[in-house]
């Protein structure tokens, strides 16, 4: 029920109406009417226009996340009912919905909440007392939608336990939404069959925003050297591997990963060709060079350095180290691969940043592709919070 207005203070609400999701805590001027945290709330600007309707929630930064910007809309379950089927069928129509993440937050018009697809089981995430409380219908949605186009889901499994539910005033929650199944789901991506733990890999499981990035690697790997850092569950690798590379070292931190690489690597039959290593890339990389290691193919795809903006000037310097290091390893004439997951990091600051690295070893880059993340993870224009994703591929000409 709709009883309240948040009304905004004068000259506020610019990045609101130039289509970003939320409304800050430091714009509102008032609240009229009752409500509580978690509830639907109109906001108008200062002379009482109306802007949109969202989630309040005042223990929070984000003071009100969009849900629509119609003024007659009701936020019922045939208003959440549109909203699953438009995401569905935006799916359909722009990726290979075997495995794919069938709702993206904001960038879908369901604030806070992410649910992924592996085969026939849904893994959610969700970030926000209001969406939370939906939570449960939009699920029931999602499964009725995905039946009506013969799409059978056996099980749910929640993964919101995100700290950043904490800011929410939200308890960590981990486990199954209804009957228990075996967490270790079997995907095909790329022609890529891997093993996906729901319960115990990273957020939900698998990183399904690298999907094409995956595949545009393939034309480089045929017959080189790879090396795949931040490898996870070993995607890159075994991109690599089929695409027919010599040889593949993945590498990564976590033992548990390289276990789950290894084990999708013996699950393609790549086990001859593809091998994992679990090391700190940090400190892999300068003994490789002290070994005169070189690499056809260097791919660095990196968790996030930069989680907020004040962590950028120390975010670059991370960027810059782990290039460095992955440029004097590639053979010239080879390919360095190179991620930022930063939404903080822009694409031409990641790039300046590698290029700096270059500049610093003498060598000469060619930009190849530039790419974002897979269309499943959709960009919404004028919410920056939805383009996070940056990837390049450049040539590295150590002479001209």
């Amino acid at each position: 029920m709709e009883n309240a207005t948040v009304i905004l203070k004068q000259g506020e609400g610019r990045a609101l109406k130039a289509g970003g999701p939320w409304v800050y805590d430091n714009e509102a001027a008032s609240i009229e009417g009752p409500c509580a945290d978690g509830d639907i709330v109109s906001v108008t600007d200062d002379k009482g226009r109306f802007l949109c309707k969202g989630f309040i929630n005042r223990r929070s930064r984000l003071l009100v996340r969009v849900m629509s910007r119609d003024e007659s809309a009701v936020i019922d379950r045939a208003f959440l009912q549109k909203r699953v089927r438009d995401a569905w069928e935006y799916r359909r129509r722009t990726v290979d919905t075997a495995a794919c993440r069938v709702i993206f937050g904001e960038a879908d018009f369901l604030p806070g909440l992410v649910v992924d697809k592996f085969t026939d089981v849904l893994v959610v995430q969700s970030l926000a007392l209001g969406i939370d409380r939906l939570k449960g219908t939009i699920l029931e949605l999602l499964t009725q939608t995905l039946a009506e186009d013969g799409v059978t889901i056996r099980g749910i499994y929640e993964r919101s336990d995100a700290p950043v539910r904490e800011r929410e005033g939200l308890p960590r929650i981990k486990g199954f939404i209804g009957a228990p199944f075996d967490t270790k789901v079997e995907i095909t991506e790329n022609g890529v069959r891997y093993l996906v733990d729901v319960a115990e890999g990273q957020k939900t499981g698998f990183f399904l925003d690298q999907k094409y990035n995956r595949l545009a690697v393939r034309p480089l790997c045929r017959g080189a050297r790879v090396l795949d850092c931040f490898t996870h569950t070993g995607s890159f690798a075994l991109n690599a591997g089929m695409a027919g590379a010599e040889s593949v070292l993945g590498v990564d931190a976590s033992e548990l990963a390289v276990a789950q690489a290894r084990e999708n690597a013996a699950l393609n039959g790549l086990s001859d060709r593809v091998s994992f290593q679990c090391a700190d890339v940090f400190e892999l990389l300068p003994a490789l060079i002290q070994k005169k290691e070189r690499f056809d193919v260097v791919i660095l795809d990196p968790p996030a350095f930069a989680k907020s903006r004040g962590a950028v000037k120390n975010a670059v310097k991370g960027y810059r180290q782990i290039n460095l290091r992955g440029l004097q390893l590639v053979k010239d004439g080879g390919y360095l691969v190179t991620c930022s997951c930063s939404r903080f990091v822009d694409a031409a600051l990641l790039a300046q940043t590698v290029h700096q690295a270059a500049n610093n070893l003498r060598v000469r880059l060619r930009q190849v592709e530039a790419r974002a993340q897979a269309p499943d993870h959709p960009i919404l224009l004028g919410a920056e919070e939805s383009s996070y994703l940056k990837f390049f591929i450049f040539q590295v000409r150590r002479e001209g």
